[in-house]
């Protein structure tokens, strides 16, 4: 409720947004948001959305023709406020859910991914839609030893005293959060789709993930005493929720307040994760990459039982992120498609 509700949700300060619904008789057969992201259309349009770049999401449709329908409604909108291409599906933000998932249905959804029908992918394309950028998520299997060029690479950091790779502190999580977010927005401010994290976005996100966040599951790096990269890692709260089948009562509130409290996951979804520019073509840059996912994945096989790590989203050219998480032994196991289409 909070993500449509312009009063909750931040993303209202710098976006215009519209819901449709649609109506077949007496029921409701489907939903979509058009929306117009003001941070985005203000970026550099080589990096995927600058000035006249619409959007549309939330899309949820019993059949090809109310899909048709509903996205037909949402660029009629968005031709109307000026808008000359679309950019989709992004629900809302460019950081929450972007992009049709058109590999991968045979996976369950990690926490904070979407997971469409297949058809979804039909839909799109038959109206005119063709893919603009591709997604990826890789599955690791984190109980395994790394390569041994990888745990040499991971031993030479630990003896280097200008690294330091250390926990959050909870206690003052609103300022690690600052540091977080400070270190994403110039991480990933050259990479396409980028639009800046606003300072209520990132209080906002910080409240939002407390109840989840674990100490020893999100690592700072520091060289010389600076924080220049982070990895964020969350246990996937889906693996309890699945079960529940959308009900709380009588007794499911009372187990999810237990998982809360000491919650235990097969799967630890990476979702974010960053190294200031400055050092990004450097060799320390995927040394300190992989020492905070050997940190991690100690916490999480022996803390909460998990032994299966997934890493995404990555943008299909970031040949760095790509590289590291195939050279610890990651595979590709879902792939999302955001497409654009002229208005």
């Amino acid at each position: 409720m909070e993500l449509v509700t312009a009063s909750k949700n931040p993303f209202f300060d710098h976006a215009t947004v519209q819901f449709f619904l649609a109506n077949r008789g007496d029921s409701v057969v489907g939903r979509i948001s058009a929306h117009i992201d003001h941070l985005a259309i203000a970026m550099d349009p080589a990096q995927g959305m600058g000035p006249g770049t619409g959007n549309w999401g939330l899309l949820e449709a019993e059949d090809e023709g109310v899909a048709a329908a509903l996205i037909g409604r949402a660029e009629q909108w968005l031709r109307e406020q000026g808008m000359t291409r679309v950019l989709a599906p992004i629900s809302l933000s460019v950081w929450e859910e972007p992009g049709q998932l058109t590999k991968g249905f045979d996976h369950p959804p990690t926490v904070m991914m979407g997971h469409q029908p297949q058809r979804y992918q039909h839909y799109i394309e038959a109206l005119g839609y063709n893919p603009a950028k591709l997604l990826r998520t890789y599955e690791l299997d984190i109980v395994a030893d790394f390569p041994p060029l990888i745990a040499r690479i991971v031993q030479s950091g630990e003896r280097n005293a200008k690294i330091k790779v250390r926990k959050v502190n909870r206690r003052n999580f609103d300022a690690e959060a600052a540091i977080i977010l400070s270190i994403l927005n110039d991480a990933w401010s050259d990479n396409w789709g980028f639009v800046p994290f606003t300072n209520r976005e990132i209080a906002y996100a910080g409240k939002k993930f407390k109840p989840i966040v674990r100490e020893d599951l999100i690592m700072i790096a520091e060289y010389e005493g600076e924080p220049v990269a982070f990895m964020m890692t969350l246990p996937d709260l889906n693996e309890v929720l699945h079960p529940m089948e959308g009900k709380l009562f009588p007794f499911n509130w009372a187990k999810l307040l237990w998982w809360l409290r000491k919650p235990k996951a097969r799967t630890m979804r990476v979702p974010l994760m960053g190294v200031l520019k400055k050092h990004q073509s450097s060799r320390l840059a995927s040394q300190l990459v992989v020492m905070m996912i050997d940190k991690i994945r100690h916490a999480a096989t022996s803390q909460y039982g998990s032994t299966r790590g997934e890493i995404g989203w990555v943008l299909d050219d970031n040949q760095g992120m790509n590289a590291i998480a195939e050279a610890i032994g990651g595979t590709i196991n879902k792939e999302y498609t955001v497409y654009e289409k002229a208005l």
